[in-house]
C-alpha cells in the first residue's frame, strides 16, 4: 500500500479521475483540498474545504503527504479574465508547490498542457509554461509535468468549444498516424492512470510527459 496522496483540483475532469484511481490503487490516505465536496464515500478519503485565496492558512494539511497531484485548471471564458485565469492556473499551483516543499512533500505531479512554453506568444501556453518553470524551481525533489492534448470525459461545466473539438478529433482519429499521433485526444482517466503510475514509481528529478507518453503510461 502506498502512502498519503493529496489532490488539488479534484472537482475537475482529471482531478476526479485521479482521486478515483488513487482509491482503487490502494493508497493509505487520499486527501483533497477542494472548493466543494465530492460525492464519494470511502474511509481513506479525507476532504477539506479551502479558500484558495488564503491557501497559506492550510499549510499544515500538506504535512505527511507523499505525493501532491495538482489538477487545477480553467478557461479564460470561465475565469472571466486573463488575471483570473492566471490566479487559478499559475498562482494557486505555485503557492501549493511552496507549501508542499515547506512541508517536505517529495513528489508533485501536475497537469499542464501540450505546447506549454513560458516564451510563447499565446497567453494560455505562456501561462502554463510559467507554471511549469515555477513548480520546477520549487525545491521539490520529484516534479512531474504532464502535457496532455485535448481531454476527453464528462465535465461538470459545459465547454462548447472543447466538446466540438472532441467530436471532431474522435471522428478523425484514424487519420492521426505517424507524427500526428501525438496530437490525439486523451481520456481524463488515461491521464489519471499515467499520473498514479509515476507517483508509485516515484523517480526523482524533473520530468516532462508529452501526450504520446501519457497515452502509453495510461494503458499499462
Amino acid at each position: 500500500m502506498c502512502g498519503t496522496a493529496m489532490v488539488i483540483g479534484a472537482t475537475g475532469l482529471v482531478g476526479r479521475e485521479v482521486t478515483n484511481e488513487l482509491l482503487r490503487s490502494g493508497w493509505k490516505e487520499v486527501r483533497l483540498l477542494t472548493r466543494r465536496l465530492l460525492d464519494i464515500e470511502n474511509g481513506r478519503l479525507i476532504q477539506h474545504l479551502v479558500d484558495w485565496e488564503h491557501l497559506d492558512e492550510y499549510g499544515e494539511l500538506f504535512h505527511g503527504v507523499d505525493a501532491l497531484f495538482c489538477c487545477l485548471g480553467t478557461t479564460i471564458k470561465t475565469a472571466g479574465s486573463q488575471a483570473n485565469f492566471e490566479r487559478v492556473d499559475l498562482e494557486y499551483p505555485l503557492k501549493a508547490a511552496e507549501l508542499a516543499h515547506r512541508a517536505g512533500v517529495k513528489q508533485m505531479l501536475v497537469v499542464s498542457a501540450m505546447g506549454a512554453n513560458s516564451r510563447s506568444r499565446q497567453f494560455y501556453s505562456r501561462t502554463k509554461g510559467r507554471m511549469e518553470e515555477g513548480v520546477s524551481q520549487s525545491g521539490i525533489s520529484g516534479v512531474h509535468l504532464f502535457r496532455p492534448s485535448l481531454l476527453l470525459g464528462e465535465r461538470d461545466e459545459f465547454r462548447r468549444g472543447e466538446r466540438a473539438a472532441a467530436f471532431l478529433m474522435t471522428r478523425l482519429e484514424f487519420l492521426m498516424v505517424g507524427r500526428a499521433a501525438k496530437y490525439r485526444a486523451v481520456k481524463g482517466s488515461t491521464v489519471a492512470r499515467a499520473m498514479v503510475h509515476i507517483a508509485e514509481a516515484s523517480p526523482p528529478g524533473i520530468h516532462v510527459y508529452p501526450n504520446d507518453v501519457i497515452q502509453a503510461l495510461g494503458l499499462q
